[in-house]
């Protein structure tokens, strides 16, 4: 017969989705090897607890503290992933898993730039978005296009935040 779909409910209440990566803790120095002063290839990143209904899972990875004497506001996206698959567990450092979409961080490339902040300390941060549906953009959409798709289909996020001070 069919379970009692409470038993599962109490199950996924004490799963929350996670982001973490074994090269750096949150709030802690992310590697050189990750940035532009090194290989300049994204961290390896671990997720657990997607919910269930989670079709697709999202990832923003923007610098909000990217200094522009024109608009003191502006966030800085180095790398924008879509429609990652539901059961996805990790992210291998070098690059997005498979069948997902890289679409255009704010050097007009469809890869990862790793932090490269021209002054001081920076904080980066990873954004991760359970949704209950893919996706439907362009390849070359930004940040912002992704943003707007997502509205209304976000089950859950996990956000985990590195920094970075450029070697002068």
């Amino acid at each position: 017969g069919r379970h009692p779909s409470i038993v599962m409910e109490e199950d996924s209440a004490a799963m929350t989705l996670q982001l973490t990566s074994p090269a750096f803790t949150d709030g802690g120095i992310i590697p050189a090897r990750h940035t532009c002063d090194g290989a300049d290839v994204n961290p390896p990143l671990s997720i657990a607890g997607a919910p269930p209904g989670t079709v697709s899972l999202v990832l923003l990875v923007d610098d909000p503290d990217a200094p522009d004497p024109k608009a003191p506001r502006v966030v800085w996206d180095h790398w924008v992933v879509w429609n990652l698959p539901a059961r996805s567990s990790a992210i291998a450092e070098g690059g997005a898993a498979p069948g997902a979409v890289v679409g255009t961080n704010s050097w007009g490339r469809r890869d990862y730039g790793g932090p490269c902040p021209p002054v001081g300390t920076h904080r980066y941060f990873f954004k991760l978005y359970a949704l209950d549906r893919e996706l439907d953009l362009a390849p070359a959409s930004t940040k912002k296009d992704v943003e707007g798709a997502m509205e209304g289909a976000i089950l859950a996020r996990a956000q985990l935040m590195g920094r970075y001070r450029k070697r002068s």
